[in-house]
């Protein structure tokens, strides 16, 4: 059975965002207001054959953890679907 394994990787909330920061001064800089703060992370969908959810969902935890999210200074969640 193929799953599909969303992953969602931000910067934890403690830590400094650069990207976020000039984005944020980018759109003042427009003149696009009421904008507070900006985080910038990163989406990844992997497709895993698996026989079954639980499966799946170890095989994108490990990749997320030993891979995609340096977990120093970033959270993920995983959604399968």
């Amino acid at each position: 059975m193929i799953f599909t394994a969303q992953i969602k990787v931000m910067p934890l909330k403690n830590l400094l965002d650069p990207q976020g920061k000039a984005v944020l001064g980018g759109l003042a800089n427009l003149g696009i207001t009421g904008v507070n703060d900006v985080r910038i992370g990163k989406q990844i969908e992997l497709q895993i054959e698996a026989d079954d959810e639980t499966t799946a969902r170890e095989k994108a935890e490990e990749a997320a953890k030993k891979l995609l999210a340096n977990q120093v200074m970033e959270m993920y969640d995983i959604v399968i679907s």
